[in-house]
């Protein structure tokens, strides 16, 4: 299934959903396997399998830092999805489309439950590649902003953004890294491996959503943001082994293991109260996992007119 072919079969709402649905279905994050990470001459290669009983899938993806020098996407690979029982291939996507969609659907299902009803937000937005472009869409389907002020390296991409929200009609402009101060939702979808912005600028009453990276040694919150804020995450085990927002203030002494205050799945199962602690920023870290990625595939077979109940 190309990107082509994906697009428009599910919106980010769906697929967070589908997330949603997992999860209460009883997948165990926590349990999930691990990320392989190979580094190969153009990068990093990496391996996510996960399993449930109907399906089974692995998403190679292929990171390569240089291609934007030549033009062509920095995410590349596939995902192939198989039957639970039989293992029988049942279909092969374009994985960087799966990723495009999977991750704001993530940061969409945390924000539906940190997030919720009130007057429209202001979002301050970092990063102008795709997943910026996700998440925008992704935000709109849970809090439509009454402004979107994007913070970009590049001031073309960054024009391009505005240009878009404006067309989905949203108030916009480009902006600076001290617009977190009066924002009360602050997305992160860069490639940073330093902070983007001042943490003692955010007020306690925003939201947080870091998606940019899954390396211990990569973050692009900071610290002073990681001590004040409540901390949600997918799955506690992957965090403390690939999230840098966390690992990096851990390694300081700043904070330790258990500043964790929940998941996604504490969240979704209403474990926790909705909005989070009234007193200080709600911050949800995220790395990516293949759990994440089989249940968006499902989606996304099944909304094709896939189906494996032969098998």
């Amino acid at each position: 299934m190309t990107a082509e072919e994906m697009a428009g079969l599910l919106t980010p709402a769906a697929a967070a959903d589908a997330l949603a649905d997992a999860l209460r279905a009883g997948v165990d994050p926590e349990g999930c396997p691990s990320r392989t990470a190979l580094d190969v001459p153009g990068g990093q290669l990496l391996l996510m399998p996960a399993a449930t009983g109907a399906y089974a899938g692995v998403k190679i993806a292929g990171v390569a830092p240089g291609n934007a020098r030549r033009g062509l996407p920095r995410i590349t690979g596939s995902y192939l999805l198989l039957d639970g029982p039989t293992l029988r291939p049942l279909a092969l996507l374009d994985g960087a489309a799966l990723t495009t969609l999977r991750t704001p659907a993530v940061s969409a299902l945390a924000l539906r439950h940190l997030a919720p009803a009130g007057p429209p937000p202001r979002l301050v937005l970092f990063g102008s590649g795709p997943q910026a472009y996700g998440h925008l869409e992704a935000v709109a389907a849970v809090r439509e902003p009454a402004e979107v002020v994007v913070v970009a390296r590049k001031a073309p991409g960054a024009a391009r953004l505005t240009a878009r929200a404006r067309e989905m009609g949203f108030e916009a402009r480009t902006g600076t890294a001290a617009d977190v101060a009066g924002a009360d939702l602050v997305v992160c979808c860069t490639t940073a491996r330093e902070p983007l912005f001042d943490g003692r600028l955010v007020g306690p009453g925003a939201t947080v959503v870091a998606v940019g990276s899954h390396e211990p040694d990569a973050r692009e919150t900071d610290t002073a943001l990681v001590r004040r804020a409540a901390v949600y995450v997918e799955s506690r085990a992957a965090a403390l082994r690939e999230a840098g927002d966390l690992l990096v203030p851990e390694a300081e002494g700043a904070v330790g293991p258990g500043h964790i205050s929940g998941t996604l799945a504490d969240l979704v199962a209403g474990r926790l109260p909705v909005g989070g602690p009234p007193n200080c920023p709600q911050l949800f870290k995220s790395v990516g996992m293949a759990w994440e990625d089989l249940a968006v595939a499902v989606a996304l077979f099944r909304a094709a007119g896939g189906d494996n109940s032969e098998t």
